[in-house]
């Protein structure tokens, strides 16, 4: 495994350096990136992103502006990323889920100089772009639209050489917004340093990632956690990305697994049990995988065990925030503990507090924080937010835990998703955990309830397997009897609501909230 340096010179440029390392030790030729183009080596990497870098700076774009990239995972998502990080250029990854009101607010918030987006993306945008006083330039990534540059056409005679910016380890170097689990969107300010150190901390020590991985991940790059998947770790170490543009369907992530035979393969719980109930998972002798990842909420035990009893191969399941960056909190491949979110990755500092900002005794319920060196410094724009969260040396995450005798940490759920039934706090998450034992569920949701005395009481929303029979007064009872024989009583479900789908962000986390609201 090679070492990775964790000292920093004067002058650092993030793009410069996961370029550079791999320029450095010969991979010009290796095969960096896959997507629905073809194969892309590092040293079109290298060529494409010194050609962004040139072409942005022509147009007037300056150091430290924004550029918002609401892009699908392509080629030309690399290059603009890291092309922007070589000029000094600020560039605003996106959820490409989200509503023209959703962007227009980015745009505004982030005074965006210029915004790149993808084709099949455009329409979200047209109706607004006059509307944004520092918005000078709208390039399109695919055929050019309404008179607007294409990508292709931006970098095509721009040069391919290119003096990295000369910036430093804490300067300001990208933003990510927030999934918004609970309300608008806040864009998290990230320095130089923080995309490598994610790879030395968690990549190499806890992932085990190295170069002869070819590595593929159904989150996508505009979400922190598909950011370090398919792009820091990988180009770290000189491993090999799958990118693919479209939604993460089973029947699609199943044909990677089989055609393009990844080792690594970074999930959400909710796809892994999706790729369960689909039948089609490839088993032991079809696919190449010796480790897989999950993250954005807790993993079932249930769901580890069945995709370990289908595949063969492990999941290491961890918690990573937007503001950290990536995953500071995980489990390792030769020390899995199911239903735990299992120990601090070294590097980082994790407390838990009760609400008057006390350290709890152990064994108690408590809000995890977390410090270490990749924590955002700030929401742009938001100082009584950013206030909340990042208190001195410490970020505050909004989610609850326990650490249980063993010293493996162990999840309740969100801040404003725990519920008092009783006089005690129920965890959500360990209500739905047993109803997805059950064979009839796919997923499911619990959130709080009144009932006809106004006491709080667990409502499951519940989605069904396909092949799970009617959705009917009788299933929702014996789903309500199920969890009662796996649960204390005061925590099983009084109610039990079928439903098509769960509300979701694009990074697959469940949004109660809205569930609350019709509860």
């Amino acid at each position: 495994m090679p070492e990775m340096a964790t000292q920093f010179d004067d002058l650092y440029n993030a793009a410069e350096d996961l370029i550079g390392r791999n320029l450095d030790a010969g991979r010009a030729d290796k095969v960096a990136f896959i997507d629905i183009h073809g194969e892309h080596t590092y040293g079109d990497v290298e060529r494409l992103s010194n050609k962004f870098a040139n072409a942005i700076l022509a147009r007037g774009v300056r150091p430290e502006q924004r550029v918002l990239m609401c892009m699908l995972d392509t080629i030309d998502f690399v290059a603009a990323f890291l092309g922007s990080i070589k000029a000094g250029v600020i560039p605003v990854p996106v959820n490409t889920r989200l509503t023209a009101k959703d962007y227009s607010f980015m745009l505004d918030d982030s005074r965006s100089a210029a915004l790149i987006v993808s084709e099949p993306l455009f329409d979200l945008f047209s109706g607004h772009l006059a509307q944004h006083p520092t918005l000078n330039h709208v390039i399109v990534s695919g055929a050019p639209k309404e008179g607007h540059v294409s990508f292709a056409d931006l970098i095509g005679d721009a040069d391919d050489s290119f003096k990295a910016a000369p910036t430093r380890r804490d300067d300001m170097c990208f933003w990510l917004y927030t999934s918004g689990t609970t309300g608008m969107p806040k864009g998290a300010v990230h320095l130089h340093s923080h995309l490598i150190e994610t790879a030395n901390l968690y990549g190499l020590p806890v992932l085990g990632i190295r170069e002869d991985d070819v590595v593929f991940s159904a989150a996508k790059l505009f979400f922190a956690y598909g950011l370090g998947n398919a792009l820091t770790m990988p180009m770290a170490v000189g491993a090999t990305a799958i990118l693919h543009a479209g939604p993460p369907d089973p029947a699609t992530v199943t044909g990677i697994l089989k055609d393009r035979k990844p080792t690594i393969f970074y999930g959400i719980p909710t796809l892994f049990g999706m790729l369960l109930a689909s039948g089609s998972l490839p088993g032991p002798e079809e696919h190449a995988l010796r480790l897989c990842t999950s993250a954005g909420e807790a993993l079932p035990d249930d769901l580890l065990r069945r995709w370990k009893a289908a595949t063969g191969s492990d999941i290491i399941d961890g918690i990573g925030t937007t503001e950290m960056l990536h995953i500071f909190l995980s489990n390792r491949a030769d020390d899995i503990q199911p239903g735990t979110t299992g120990t601090p990755v070294e590097g980082y500092e994790l407390r838990l507090v009760g609400d008057d900002g006390e350290q709890v005794a152990q064994g108690e319920m408590g809000t995890l924080e977390v410090r270490g060196p990749t924590s955002a410094v700030m929401y742009w724009n938001q100082r009584a937010k950013s206030q909340d969260t990042f208190r001195g040396a410490w970020t505050r995450t909004g989610d609850k835990y326990t650490v249980n005798d063993k010293g493996y940490y162990v999840y309740a759920g969100r801040t404003d998703d725990m519920m008092k039934v009783g006089g005690i706090y129920v965890s959500p998450f360990e209500v739905e955990a047993a109803l997805v034992k059950h064979e009839a569920v796919l997923e499911a949701a619990v959130v709080a309830a009144m009932d006809q005395d106004k006491l709080v009481k667990p409502k499951a929303y519940v989605v069904l397997n396909a092949d799970a029979g009617e959705a009917g007064t009788e299933m929702a009872q014996r789903l309500i009897d199920y969890a009662a024989n796996e649960l204390a009583a005061f925590k099983r479900p009084r109610w039990v609501e079928f439903v098509d789908e769960l509300p979701k962000t694009a990074t697959g986390k469940i949004q109660r909230y809205k569930l609350r609201d019709t509860a």
